[in-house]
């Protein structure tokens, strides 16, 4: 029986019309994986999304609108169950943005691509739709693609309407999140479990979750943390 599903959202790219990036869907799949692994015993699916196209496409944000069909699929398959969406880069922003979905219950961003001052004429990230959610944003310190400093802006906001909401910081880790891989997976494990499932949220993400701001929304991500979690 399916107690849950985690909606898994690819990277995409600012402005394209082409269709989804297979590269994009091959990096999504260790996330995947170590979720279905861990989420299986607890009733737990994975629902990974192939989008239309891989652009986001400004104000017509159709990776956010794939994220809110699949959520849709997802309602009908299985019916009345807990979903979270997760992310990486604009698959990140579009777990944010279609928060707003009845069914969502969690959001896990990785490294979320999010507009800065570069783009003035866009408007702020919305943050209402996050109200109710449990919320985590896991981002690296030296992210060149994506700034981090735009994630903890968002989270700061976010947090004023939502105090379920706290965010990790990689310490010199970069876009991909690899020089901290299994920390990162074990990390988002720990979320979506404890978001989804009737386990109980290891004291690290509790404590996220319970500081004020800034100290919860910038988390710093231990070395071994998975391994740290076993008995």
């Amino acid at each position: 029986m399916v107690a849950g599903v985690v909606v898994l959202l690819p990277d995409g790219e600012p402005h394209s019309d082409r269709g989804p990036s297979r590269r994009a869907l091959a990096l999504a799949q260790p996330l995947g994986r170590a979720l279905a692994r861990a989420g299986g015993p607890h009733g737990l699916v994975v629902h990974p999304v192939r989008y239309r196209s891989r652009g986001w496409n400004g104000s017509d944000a159709r990776l956010a609108a794939d994220a809110s069909s699949a959520v849709d699929e997802v309602v009908r398959r299985y019916g009345d169950v807990p979903v979270c969406l997760a992310g990486h880069g604009f698959g990140g922003r579009a777990a944010l943005h279609a928060a707003d979905h009845p069914a969502v219950g969690a959001v896990l961003a990785l490294a979320p691509w999010l507009p800065g001052a570069r783009d003035a004429a866009v408007a702020p990230e919305p943050v209402k739709q996050l109200v109710g959610r449990q919320v985590l944003i896991v981002h690296g310190t030296n992210d060149r693609r994506t700034e981090p400093d735009l994630s903890f802006r968002l989270a700061e906001r976010a947090k004023k309407v939502n105090r379920n909401i706290c965010r990790f910081e990689v310490h010199t880790d970069g876009n991909a999140l690899r020089q901290h891989h299994a920390e990162v997976l074990a990390l988002a494990t720990d979320f979506v479990l404890g978001s989804l499932s009737p386990h109980p949220y290891s004291r690290p993400v509790a404590d996220a979750l319970a500081a004020p701001p800034p100290l919860g929304l910038r988390m710093p991500l231990a070395a071994g943390f998975g391994r740290s979690l076993r008995p």
